[in-house]
């Protein structure tokens, strides 16, 4: 039977536990049972790009006739219990929810002895003879240092360590959900509590290495887990869902710290449909400990067919004035272009990172450039932007300007002439692809090579510059507006 757990936030004091009551008054005397992970029978963690995760966490309890108190441990600390699920497994276990407790407050010496401001403690020194001695202590202050008031004194500092005769109920060496349920019968079953969770999040990274002729590369992609939830994931069966899914924000913790270990499993995820996203699934059980980065295969395809391109962009802003500076230079981007189509690839890309490696003459892989993608669909193209070019350069001039009509910044004709010089220091020749955006309705009027409309607002020029040469385009376009 399915269990829904409403909640709802009604305070958050400092380092008190959230509570939601949703039926009867919890009984007091109820012995409260410990569920600890080695109940836990099976545990599968579905983590989204935004980090978000879905945790769903099957362990074997023992209930008593009526009312029963269990502490599930080992949830996460980042867990939001408003989004709680519980599923009795197995319809000859019934159980019906009382109330759930989450309690994060944990065991610190800082909490141990703010928990303990009015009451009695113990300040216990041993001598240098070895000698030791216990003093009563009523704890006034725990705020910045402590204030502790004696039978006939009051102390701001120490001397010696405090003895606690107790831990405060309410305090917890770890994250605890705590389930107030009513029960049919007795006996044993299997209870599966379901939650939403942040502080779990991945990523693709690629590794690309090109061919020496460059017209293949080699293309890796590996999934990049990171776990910063508080608390370790042992032998979960783990599913990646790629794609943007909405979400009302909760508020944020603040964790910081990350372990950094990287491993790898022998087999690439099985990928499948899943409503509007795509979703992954590792091929076997892994763990994923707290502030650790695990990296995962996602892809191997070998000799990729690849295009490099050189690109020069130029602004609409361009016909908007009359160009008096002259000459300028503008940049020559190297891009590299694959189609995602066609077996080894031909698979749904989870957005990443692409890093690009050459070999140089010695045989030696160097880095030449990386670039994000999103997430792209099959018989899709991907264009990667990976740097400048070195021997390939570019400047542009206005050549003319003329004002055909119009007074305002929105009902206006222009008439706008440049010329792009372009430079190759290359032994061999080069083709660059010249991409103009220009506003309005527009056509161009002269050019000493013909353009192509690639979209309503953009032409483009191919450019073949001969080796170490130089060759110059040049255009006068009109524009309305």
């Amino acid at each position: 039977m399915r269990l829904p757990i409403e909640s709802r936030l009604f305070g958050l004091l400092a380092c008190l536990s959230l509570s939601l009551v949703v039926a009867a008054p919890v009984t007091a005397d109820v012995r409260e049972k410990r569920i600890d992970e080695s109940a836990q029978r099976a545990l599968a963690v579905t983590i989204y790009n935004d980090d978000l995760a879905l945790v769903k966490d099957q362990r074997q309890v023992v209930l008593e006739p009526g009312e029963n108190r269990l502490a599930w441990r080992s949830v996460s600390v980042q867990i939001r219990p408003e989004t709680a699920l519980l599923n009795a497994v197995g319809s000859d276990f019934p159980v019906r929810l009382l109330e759930q407790n989450f309690d994060f407050d944990l065991l610190t010496a800082e909490s141990l002895l703010k928990k303990y401001v009015g009451r009695t403690v113990q300040v216990v020194r041993t001598n240098e003879a070895g000698e030791r001695t216990v003093e009563e202590a009523k704890v006034l202050a725990a705020n910045q240092g402590v204030v502790l008031r004696y039978a006939d004194r009051i102390e701001t500092q120490v001397v010696g360590h405090l003895a606690y005769p107790d831990v405060p109920e309410d305090l917890r060496d770890q994250p605890t959900l705590v389930l107030h349920l009513d029960a049919e019968q007795g006996g044993g079953g299997l209870l599966e509590l379901s939650y939403l969770t942040s502080g779990l999040g991945w990523q693709a990274d690629y590794v690309a290495e090109l061919a020496d002729d460059g017209a293949t590369m080699d293309l890796n992609g590996w999934v990049t887990l990171t776990n910063r939830s508080g608390i370790a994931y042992r032998g979960a069966q783990v599913q990646l869902v790629a794609g943007t899914v909405n979400q009302v924000r909760p508020p944020q913790a603040d964790v910081r710290m990350e372990r950094g270990v990287m491993m790898a499993a022998s087999a690439p995820p099985q990928e499948e449909a899943l409503y509007e996203y795509h979703l992954y699934t590792l091929p076997r059980p892994t763990d994923i400990l707290d502030r650790q980065t695990k990296q995962v295969a996602l892809l191997a395809a070998p000799e990729v067919p690849v295009t490099q391109v050189l690109v020069v962009e130029g602004h609409p802003s361009a016909y908007r004035a009359t160009g008096t500076d002259g000459w300028h230079r503008v940049k020559v981007e190297a891009q590299l272009r694959f189609a995602n189509r066609d077996a080894p690839l031909g698979m749904p890309l989870p957005k990443g990172v692409v890093r690009v490696y050459a070999r140089d003459s010695r045989g030696h892989a160097q880095f030449v450039g990386e670039d994000r993608i999103d997430h792209t669909p099959k018989n899709e193209t991907v264009s990667l932007r990976l740097g400048e070019s070195f021997d390939v350069t570019a400047r542009r001039k206005q050549t003319s300007f003329r004002k055909l009509s119009g007074s305002g910044a929105y009902d206006y004709a222009y008439e706008a002439g440049f010329a792009m010089e372009l430079k190759n220091a290359k032994p061999e020749a080069v083709r660059v692809k010249v991409l103009e955006t220009l506003p309005g309705d527009w056509r161009i009027l002269e050019e000493n090579a013909l353009h192509t409309k690639e979209a309503a607002n953009l032409a483009s020029w191919s450019i073949q510059v001969p080796a170490e040469g130089t060759k110059t385009l040049t255009w006068v376009a009109q524009v309305r507006h």
